[in-house]
C-alpha cells in the first residue's frame, strides 16, 4: 500500500510534463495492466462498435459469503447508439458477453458476466438509466 501512495503521484508527475503523445502512454498503462489481470481485459474497439458504446469499462469481484465463493465479470457499457439499442437490448448485452469473454484469457477464472448498459441525458446528467443483465460464464 505504501508503494502505490508514492507511485501515483510519480505517475502523475510523469504524465502531466511529458509533451509525448498521451495515447502512446494510456496504451503503455493499459499493457501493464493487462500483463497483470490477463491479455484481453480491457475490452476490445469491436465490442464498442457492436453498440456505437462512447466509453467501456470492466471491474472484477471475487466475494466469499457463508463459505460460497462468487467471482463476476463487471462489463460496463455506457452510452451506446440509441437505433442499435432500439431492438433487443437483451440479445446485444449477450453478443458483447460472448465477446468478451472470447478475448479475456482469464474469463474462466469467474463465474458471472453482467453487462450493464449504462445511458445518461447529456442535458441533464443527472439523469441516468441503467440495465442490467447477467449470464452465467460456463454457458458460453
Amino acid at each position: 500500500m505504501k508503494k502505490i501512495k508514492y507511485f501515483l503521484p510519480l505517475l502523475f508527475f510523469c504524465l502531466s510534463s511529458c509533451s509525448c503523445a498521451p495515447e502512446e502512454l494510456a496504451r503503455f498503462a493499459f499493457g501493464g495492466m493487462e500483463s497483470l489481470l490477463g491479455g484481453g481485459f480491457m475490452p476490445s474497439e469491436q465490442l464498442r462498435a457492436l453498440g456505437g458504446f462512447t466509453s467501456t469499462s470492466v471491474s472484477l469481484s471475487k466475494s466469499s459469503e457463508n463459505g460460497v465463493e462468487e467471482s463476476v465479470i463487471f462489463l460496463i457499457l455506457e452510452n451506446g447508439d440509441p437505433k442499435i439499442l432500439a431492438e433487443n437490448r437483451e440479445i446485444l448485452a449477450r453478443e458483447c458477453a460472448e465477446l468478451y469473454l472470447k478475448e479475456f484469457e482469464d474469463a474462466e477464472e469467474y463465474d458471472k458476466i453482467t453487462v450493464q448498459l449504462v445511458q445518461s441525458d447529456p442535458f441533464n446528467p443527472e439523469n441516468v438509466s441503467l440495465e442490467e443483465y447477467t449470464f452465467q460464464v460456463q454457458d458460453f
